[in-house]
């Protein structure tokens, strides 16, 4: 199985000695700034399963890859561009999206 590696953060002494002195009050302070910071700005995200021909696949991986941008983060921006580009000008109709 190909499993892609993910970075390892590296802490200074330092900073592992600053940590250690903070007291649970600060700890719980920390978390619960750090979830309401990413809390508005990330959302949950859904696996998807999508069929793509090989060749636009890994095309795809090598551009990505020779603009430092994972291919998968920019397929997300590719998708959040088409829907800022294709965004109705009014309401919603009732039977929006059904397909006939």
């Amino acid at each position: 199985m190909n499993r892609a590696t993910r970075p390892v953060q590296h802490f200074s002494d330092d900073y592992l000695s600053r940590c250690r002195d903070l007291s649970p009050d600060d700890i719980v302070r920390f978390l619960e700034d750090f979830k309401r910071i990413h809390r508005t700005t990330q959302r949950g995200s859904r696996l998807i399963s999508i069929k793509v021909p090989e060749a636009l696949l890994a095309a795809f991986k090598i551009q990505a890859r020779l603009r430092g941008v994972r291919y998968q983060t920019q397929i997300k921006a590719l998708m959040r561009s088409w829907l800022e580009e294709a965004a109705p000008t009014g309401p919603p109709t009732p039977d929006a999206g059904v397909r006939q």
